[in-house]
C-alpha cells in the first residue's frame, strides 16, 4: 500500500553574506575536542582480527516511555551528533535514542587495513545493539545512513520493526548509469585536498538550496576539524575506502525484498549523486533527482509511505527540524496502528 505526502516549508532563511564561522577548528582524528550533544560511550569489540571501538549515544526517553527505540544511522558527511535535535524530539516523545558513529567515522575507531562493507557496518551496528539488550527497533537512515539502514533491514528483518529513510543516497546505481568508476587512492588524493569553504559550499548547495544560517556553521566545523587536526591521513582514507563501498555496494535493486513498514522522508529539492562530478556532463544531468527517485522507490519497497518536502535539500532533519520532526513522529506513531 503506498501514501504519498507532499508538505511545503515555511521557515525563513538567512543569507550567506550574514555568516561567520570558525575556519581554524581543529579536532583529532576520532574528533577530540569536539563537544556532543549527550553523552557518548563505546562498544569495544573485535572486526577483521583488529580491536575497535564504536562510539555511540544511548539517550533514555525524557517523558513516558512507549517502549520503542529508534536507531539513528548518520550519513557520510555527518555524525551521530548532527541528529542532536531529533534526539531531543523522539526522547521527549518517549522514545529511547540510540546513535552510532560508524567505524571510520567521527569519534569511533579509524582502521588502517579495513575492508569497509555495507554488510559490515550492518553486523557491527548488529552487535552495538545486542550488547545494548536491544532486539526490535525502528532505523533511521540519512544520506549514506539510508543505504546501511536498507542494507541492515535486508540483513536483519527480524530486528527491525520500522525503517525510515531520510534522503537516502542510493536510490540509484551510479555506475550502472554512467558514472565512471574511481579507485580509493584516487579518491584519497581527493579527500586530502577537503577545505572548509569546500565543504560549506557543498553543503549550501545540496543541503540548504543555496541558503544559510548560522547554525549550520557547527557541522561544518564539525566535518572540516577532522582534516585540519593531525589526523587528517586516516581520517581521508577512511573517507576514501567508504566513498568506494558507497559507489560499488548499491542496495536500490533489493528495494523489493524490504520486510519492513517504510517511511520515506524526501526533500525535493536534493540533487545529491556521488560521482556526478566525474561523469559526463549528459549522465550527470540526470542523475540526484530526488522528486522522481522519491517515487520511484516508493514504488520499489513493497510497504511503503512517501512523505515529500518539496522546498527541502539533503537534510531536510537540520534545514527545518519543525516541519520534518512532526512528519517524523506522525509516521512513527502509524506503525501501531
Amino acid at each position: 500500500m503506498k501514501k504519498t505526502v507532499i508538505l511545503t516549508a515555511c521557515a525563513s532563511l538567512l543569507s550567506v553574506a550574514s555568516l561567520q564561522a570558525d575556519t581554524s577548528v581543529e579536532y583529532g582524528p576520532e574528533l577530540q575536542g569536539f563537544e556532543y550533544p549527550y553523552p557518548v560511550e563505546h562498544f569495544a569489540f573485535t572486526s577483521q582480527q583488529q580491536s575497535l571501538e564504536m562510539a555511540y549515544m544511548d539517550v533514555k526517553p525524557t517523558t513516558e516511555a512507549n517502549g520503542r527505540t529508534v536507531v539513528l544511522l548518520h550519513g557520510k558527511n555527518f555524525c551521530g551528533a548532527t541528529w542532536e535535535q531529533s534526539i531531543k524530539e523522539l526522547s521527549q516523545a518517549g522514545y529511547r535514542v540510540i546513535a552510532p558513529d560508524q567505524i571510520g567515522f567521527c569519534s569511533s575507531s579509524k582502521p588502517r587495513g579495513y575492508q569497509f562493507s555495507f554488510a559490515q557496518l550492518a553486523d557491527n551496528t548488529h552487535a552495538l545493539l545486542e550488547e545494548l539488550g536491544t532486539h526490535k527497533t525502528t532505523v533511521v537512515g540519512h544520506s549514506m545512513g539510508g543505504m546501511l539502514a536498507a542494507r541492515f533491514a535486508l540483513q536483519f528483518p527480524e530486528q527491525v520493526e520500522q525503517l525510515v529513510l531520510v534522503n537516502p543516497i542510493g536510490l540509484e546505481d551510479w555506475q550502472q548509469k554512467g558514472v565512471p568508476y574511481a579507485t580509493i587512492d584516487q579518491l584519497y588524493q581527493g579527500q586530502l585536498k577537503t577545505t572548509y569553504e569546500g565543504i560549506k559550499n557543498y553543503q549550501l548547495k545540496y543541503y540548504y538550496n543555496g541558503e544559510w544560517k548560522p547554525e549550520y556553521d557547527r557541522w561544518v566545523e564539525m566535518a572540516y576539524g577532522m582534516y585540519a587536526g593531525p589526523g587528517k591521513e586516516i581520517v581521508a582514507w577512511n573517507q576514501a575506502q567508504t566513498a568506494e563501498m558507497l559507489f560499488t555496494q548499491p542496495v536500490v535493486h533489493e528495494f523489493p525484498n524490504i520486510q519492513a513498514p517504510t517511511l520515506l522522508l524526501i526533500g525535493g529539492k536534493d540533487r545529491t549523486a556521488p560521482g556526478a562530478n566525474r561523469a559526463p556532463e549528459a549522465v550527470a544531468e540526470q542523475l540526484g533527482q530526488y522528486p522522481q527517485l522519491g517515487q520511484a522507490t516508493a514504488e520499489a519497497i513493497p510497504n511503503a509511505t512517501l512523505v515529500e518536502f518539496p522546498e527541502l535539500g539533503h537534510s531536510p532533519q537540520v534545514e527545518a527540524p519543525e516541519q520534518f520532526h512532526e512528519a517524523l513522529l506522525k509516521g512513527l506513531a502509524q506503525l501501531n496502528k
